[in-house]
């Protein structure tokens, strides 16, 4: 077993007791305190989503450069047959002034991928078929590393191979990069092609619009900070070799190296009108086994947060902090509330208190629905449907975070205590009707 992982369960151990202490011998002051952080973690979204609505309200021309840098836009693709043409017809529809090229890696694919991948190279001088070769750990990181050594463009862009960015995405990528100081490139939005398909498609679109637009732009307000979204990004070619490359063991790497990025004193601005249209999980099966790749990828990134020094200074405490408060913080509040609810209806523990937990309650839930509908707000994608959504997404979309969270903290500590690599799982892609 790892020192990391000994050095959290330690830590897990130890917080469980003082929670067990507390319950014993002050179970009104264990009510005070998560009551007072649990308003405390309200709070701070709710001033993230005000300053990302200020945001979004006070945005501003890109501006025009002299010159354009050389881009590379790198594509990893694994058996994506079903989504890569309309992908390569986005990506050759990118105005960019500069010269621009154009990656397609693929990831030993055993279906069409190649083919197609193939007659867009032979067609486009700017589009290049890569065949990456076999090797250890599988996964999205160790393909971009090898798409950075064949390419020597100033800047890189990834795109997943669902992507189909509109026509200025890239451009005002640059634009916004080559115009902040110290930036290590900028970050666009992502939004979702099939939103229509059915009740799940629609709410990630809607969380999407929340947390990866109106949160991102909050923080990038009020901290002067962003996170790399996987996909619709760019970063100098300059700042990744400083760094190393992508850390080929992350699976969530775009949060990982947003954090090396951080630490190393550069910033990520967020360019929200930089638009690319994905294709998110139509089914719940699918819409699991990704998020539980995602959901083990930041628990990797926790347990460095926790164990390596540095991460909690300057900018990066927002980030580490941001981390915590997501994937500890909150699924340990979402647990204490449904083990005293559980507990409360057996009638198994009861106490007599005075705060009001039901004005709380409802005061969460008045929180989460108000950023759904601000979000939507900015994006105009007001509907009837989609309200209703928003009014029943509390109570569905978002309790399977704490199934989700179990689920991938079991299998993340049974990888480490078998000293396995976690393996990267592709998401399952539909063709579009």
């Amino acid at each position: 077993m790892s020192r990391r992982l000994i050095v959290l369960l330690v830590t897990a151990v130890l917080f469980i007791a003082l929670l067990v202490f507390a319950a014993v011998f002050s179970v009104k002051l264990l009510l005070f305190l998560t009551t007072a952080l649990f308003l405390t973690l309200l709070t701070y979204y709710s001033l993230l989503t005000v300053a990302g609505l200020y945001n979004r309200l006070r945005r501003k021309p890109v501006p025009e450069l002299d010159h354009y840098p050389s881009v590379d836009i790198l594509i990893p693709a694994h058996n994506e047959g079903v989504v890569i043409r309309d992908t390569l017809e986005a990506m050759t529809a990118l105005v960019y002034p500069g010269d621009l090229q154009i990656y397609v890696l693929n990831d030993n694919s055993s279906d069409e991928t190649g083919e197609i991948a193939a007659d867009f190279a032979a067609t486009f001088r700017n589009v290049h078929h890569i065949e990456v070769p076999p090797g250890e750990p599988k996964g999205k990181s160790r393909v971009l590393n090898h798409g950075l050594g064949i390419s020597s463009g100033a800047y890189y862009c990834v795109y997943d191979a669902d992507n189909q960015p509109d026509p200025n995405a890239l451009i005002q990528l640059v634009a916004v990069a080559e115009t902040h100081e110290r930036s290590a490139g900028a970050v666009g939005y992502v939004r979702t092609v099939n939103e229509q398909a059915n009740w799940l498609t629609r709410m990630i679109s809607i969380e999407f619009q929340v947390f990866q637009l109106l949160m991102q732009s909050g923080r990038w307000q009020l901290f002067k900070t962003g996170s790399l979204t996987g996909t619709n990004m760019l970063v100098k070619r300059s700042v990744i070799e400083e760094l190393g490359g992508y850390d080929p063991y992350a699976i969530a790497e775009d949060a990982e190296l947003t954090l090396r990025i951080t630490k190393a004193g550069y910033y990520l601005p967020i360019v929200p009108d930089s638009i690319t249209w994905e294709q998110e999980p139509e089914t719940l099966g699918v819409y699991l086994k990704q998020r539980t790749r995602w959901l083990q990828g930041n628990l990797y990134i926790v347990e460095k947060t926790l164990t390596e020094p540095g991460y909690f200074k300057g900018k990066l405490l927002v980030h580490s902090i941001h981390q915590l408060l997501v994937y500890v913080i909150f699924w340990l509040f979402l647990i204490i509330s449904y083990v005293w609810f559980a507990l409360g209806i057996l009638d198994i523990f009861y106490i007599e208190y005075t705060y009001p937990l039901l004005f709380i309650w409802y005061l969460a839930y008045i929180v989460y629905t108000t950023q759904l509908f601000a979000a939507q707000a900015t994006q105009r994608t007001f509907t009837p449907l989609n309200v209703f959504i928003s009014v029943i997404m509390y109570f569905t979309y978002a309790q399977l975070f704490s199934y989700l969270f179990v689920r991938s903290l079991i299998l993340y500590v049974k990888a480490k205590k078998n000293r396995q690599i976690i393996g990267w799982d592709k998401t399952e892609r539909f063709k579009q009707k």
